[in-house]
């Protein structure tokens, strides 16, 4: 059962999504078609799934600034291992995420019993996974083909890819993990304060070590995905992806700030920044006018997050001082 409050936010996401695609709809008119739409959804399973883990790691205050790469290695290997060892499909799909996993392992290990922060220390992993798929590949893309294009083609009756469906299942289960269970609740405590999530006993470490890995792990199917789109491999994927999460992610509420966050409504995000990219590009937007407006949209989703986690503290301060006891005060002599 939803709640009213989710029912709400969700209901607000999927209006302003309509809007931008109403918007777009006023502005070309090739815009409101099926094969717009079908385009969409079959472009953005790779983003899809990397956003879903990106969530769960800014909920608990952590960031991941190597998916991009990490998803260009994992797509490297995935080209070597069908063009060069012609290993099954779904046997590079499993070493590609297998990789992935190992990186973001890597990353949470480092970051979380080190105290190293994230943003350094995946900031380290994006060059190393990058020189990883140029070694990897000689610096060549692998031109696969039809090996690996099936994940991505539409289904037959249903207009959408299995690799779309795919990520509809991540995003579900992700939600549920986060609202339903044991585990998702220990999450947003520990973005909310660590401390006290300490000092009742539990240890964060485990839980934190395995939103890094979970999100290597979908960054790894997210490179499985984007080869599989592409039809071949390319050790250059993934530049940028990273903001695009990150971005995804905040414009669907999730707070930077941690403790705060949906998969579903980052879901949501994601189609925005999908609506957005292709609109602009129906418009005749260029490339540098779409990343000006996408920056600008992140910012705006910075600022209100930053204004909401003002109000949540103010709020707070006054119930504070009107439940607080008075302070006695000393008798004047």
């Amino acid at each position: 059962m939803i709640k009213p409050k989710k029912f709400v936010e969700y209901a607000a996401m999927l209006i302003i999504w309509l809007g931008l695609v109403l918007l777009f709809g006023m502005l070309s008119h090739n815009f409101l078609s099926t094969r717009t739409f079908v385009t969409l959804a079959n472009r953005i399973p790779a983003l899809a799934v990397i956003a879903a883990g990106m969530t769960l790691v800014l909920i608990i205050g952590g960031i991941d600034l190597s998916v991009g790469s990490v998803l260009g290695l994992c797509g490297s290997v995935v080209g070597v291992a069908l063009v060069d060892h012609h290993l099954s499909f779904w046997m590079a799909a499993l070493i590609s995420m297998a990789i992935g996993l190992a990186a973001g392992t890597f990353n949470g290990l480092i970051s979380v019993c080190l105290g190293i922060p994230s943003f350094i220390v995946t900031l380290g992993m994006l060059e190393i996974a990058r020189g990883l798929a140029y070694l990897t590949t000689n610096s060549q893309t692998k031109y696969i083909g039809s090996a690996v294009e099936g994940l991505s083609e539409p289904i037959s009756g249903l207009a959408v890819s299995p690799a779309f469906l795919i990520a509809l299942a991540v995003i579900v289960v992700g939600q549920i993990v986060l609202s339903r269970t044991v585990f998702g609740r220990y999450l947003v405590a520990i973005g909310t304060n660590e401390n006290a999530v300490r000092l009742s006993g539990i240890n964060p470490k485990p839980a934190k070590i395995a939103v890094f890995a979970l999100l290597g792990l979908l960054s790894g199917l997210g490179g499985v995905f984007y080869t599989s789109r592409l039809g071949s491999s390319d050790p250059n994927a993934g530049v940028g992806l990273e903001l695009s999460a990150i971005a995804a992610v905040v414009i669907g509420g999730t707070s930077l700030m941690g403790g705060r966050g949906s998969v579903i409504n980052t879901f949501f995000g994601v189609l925005i920044i999908a609506t957005l990219s292709a609109g602009l590009a129906q418009i005749g937007a260029s490339e540098p006018v779409k990343r000006v407006v996408t920056g600008m949209v992140i910012v705006g989703a910075v600022i209100l997050d930053a204004w909401r986690h003002h109000l949540a503290g103010s709020k707070f301060s006054l119930l504070k001082k009107l439940f607080s006891r008075p302070q006695s005060q000393k008798p004047s002599h």
